[in-house]
């Protein structure tokens, strides 16, 4: 059973810095895609960056730039992806879900992520 459990939101000003981690379980390594992913309110969850069990990253245009999206021992016990974001906006501001899909080697498929974690809620104020 896939377990995902986030950790490291919180809030800061335009300009700061917050690093998301995701701990990872019972994924099939070699078909589950990881991404993140962020909901504002009155708006769809949408992708932000997805990482391959190779390593291969994909950004959305709005976070191209200022983020990057990494794997620490993949496969292994101890599995976390993590999201460095820097250059924070207020429009960084949501919810932000790790989610797994057995998409692989697809994982710019964002609607298609199926399993998610409770979440860890990211601030930015102006």
């Amino acid at each position: 059973q896939v377990h995902l459990v986030e950790s490291g939101g919180g809030s800061v000003q335009t300009g700061g810095s917050l690093r998301l981690s995701c701990a990872i379980s019972g994924v099939n390594f070699g078909r589950y895609c990881i991404g993140w992913f962020r909901q504002s309110p009155g708006k769809e969850r949408e992708g932000v960056a997805s990482i391959s069990p190779f390593g291969g990253a994909d950004y959305h245009d709005s976070v191209k730039g200022r983020s990057t999206i990494f794997r620490d021992r993949p496969g292994a016990p101890g599995d976390t992806v993590v999201l460095q974001m820097d250059s924070l906006e207020p429009e960084d501001s949501g919810r932000y879900y790790c989610m797994a899909g057995d998409l692989y080697p697809d994982c710019e498929r964002w609607n298609e992520y199926d399993i998610s974690g409770q979440g860890t809620q990211v601030t930015v104020s102006s």
